[in-house]
């Protein structure tokens, strides 16, 4: 490890709880994310507990080498997949285009449904529009400061909810400690891997280097903060995980209910909260419900636009650095603006079935993509060598790589099947 000058050592960091690791890992975690794990407690109770504790590693080993690549090279991932070849660009380009449209529905249906079971009076359509147009005043500016306040609510209000919706239940102690026992029930292979790669995000992990950028860590002075920053985080959401998947394993599993799959089945256990504790119950978890699908929404809008103006600025022959590359920019409110405006169009008219196809199997590959990428990246001199993986980051990053190369091949299987 290189010796820092004074100066250097002046400027080092403080950490704060809030910060771009939070961000990632808040905006991974969407109203899909809990209704797999709710569907995961519901079927098995706490058998895949564990699963929870693998995917909080898995994501804090992946995000941190995106940022480590970051503070160690000062350049974008962006950059950094660019100068693995052509075919990098060649994935990126059409899957930044078709899953920010496709995206741009789901999120806007999500926070609509949320809203219109907790307030009523307008359409899930019309809560989700409205839903969409405040992500885009609210990021359209492109100030982290403001973007990172906001999610830090956004952070609270789910995590007060949903372990008070735990706590609520009162846990069975025992059981909930047998389940960090590794083991994979009868017909849960895929329960497990989904669990497993659902804690806390896709695209938006590789994210986390544009929004370091924007807090002004952009060093390697900031490499102890960056991974404190991204440790705390992930180990946050893991909690919150862990506490739907209690809500699921006491709710649902110890009373045989079954709630529908994607977004409606938090509706679903609102109303069993509603119907066991009180009116008061429905209505809180249907906020924490909200703040999780608000919470994603807000957090695309603002890091995966940074991700497109990147591209846009190199393709087109900038740089980085250039201001069309950065918040604010151009290509970054050009991005904000096909979130929001194109998906309005899929919530009256339905989801063509190609565009779901496409969107389904480009997505199944980014994880691997990432893994992969990164391990190319950490390795060769791309990365200084100070900073390249250790064997037990390469060790990790090549289980993490297999892994998500299994739920790759299901969710392809899936998304054809379902076409």
């Amino acid at each position: 490890m290189a010796t820092q000058t004074p100066e250097e050592q002046a400027t080092v960091p403080r950490w704060k709880v809030i910060g771009p690791g939070l961000v990632v890992a808040a905006t991974g975690v969407g109203a899909a994310d809990l209704v797999a794990t709710l569907i995961a407690g519901q079927k098995f109770g706490y058998a895949l507990l564990w699963c929870v504790v693998v995917g909080c590693v898995m994501k804090i080993v992946l995000v941190e080498g995106a940022g480590r690549y970051s503070l160690a090279t000062g350049r974008t991932i962006f950059q950094g997949w660019r100068s693995l070849g052509a075919w990098t660009t060649w994935y990126f380009a059409p899957y930044i285009v078709l899953w920010g449209f496709v995206y741009g529905a789901a999120a806007m249906a999500g926070t609509g449904l949320a809203l219109a079971g907790l307030l009523g009076g307008l359409s899930v359509t019309w809560w989700g529009i409205l839903s969409g147009l405040l992500g885009l005043a609210l990021v359209w500016t492109g100030r982290y400061n403001v973007f990172e306040k906001v999610l830090a609510a956004l952070v609270g209000i789910m995590f007060v909810t949903m372990v008070g919706a735990a706590l609520l239940t009162l846990p069975n102690l025992a059981d909930l400690l047998a389940g960090l026992a590794p083991r994979i029930p009868d017909g849960g292979l895929v329960n497990t891997l989904a669990l497993a790669g659902g804690v806390g995000g896709t695209i938006t992990l590789a994210a986390y280097g544009y929004w370091l950028r924007e807090k002004g860590w952009v060093t390697p002075t900031h490499m102890r903060v960056m991974r404190i920053d991204n440790t705390v985080a992930y180990v946050v959401t893991g909690l919150f995980v862990l506490a739907t998947l209690v809500v699921g394993a006491e709710l649902l599993y110890s009373t045989s209910v079954a709630i529908e799959e994607g977004d409606a089945g938090l509706l679903d256990l609102g109303v069993v909260l509603q119907d066991r504790y009180g009116e008061w119950a429905g209505k809180l978890f249907l906020l924490g419900f909200w703040a999780a699908a608000m919470s994603s929404l807000v957090g695309v809008w603002n890091g995966v636009s940074l991700m497109f103006a990147d591209f846009m600025t190199n393709v087109t022959g900038g740089d980085s650095d250039d201001p069309d590359a950065r918040a604010g920019g151009k290509w970054y409110r050009l991005y904000i603006l096909w979130l929001t405006f194109p998906p309005m169009t899929m919530m009256f008219l339905g989801k063509p079935v190609w565009l779901i196809l496409a969107y389904g199997v480009l997505g199944a590959f980014f994880m691997p993509f990432l893994a992969v990428t990164l391990l190319w990246l950490l390795n060769t001199d791309r990365t200084p060598a100070q900073w390249r993986n250790k064997l037990h980051s390469n060790v990790l990053m090549v289980i993490i790589a297999l892994a998500f190369v299994a739920l790759c091949v299901n969710e392809v299987r899936k998304a054809v099947g379902a076409a």
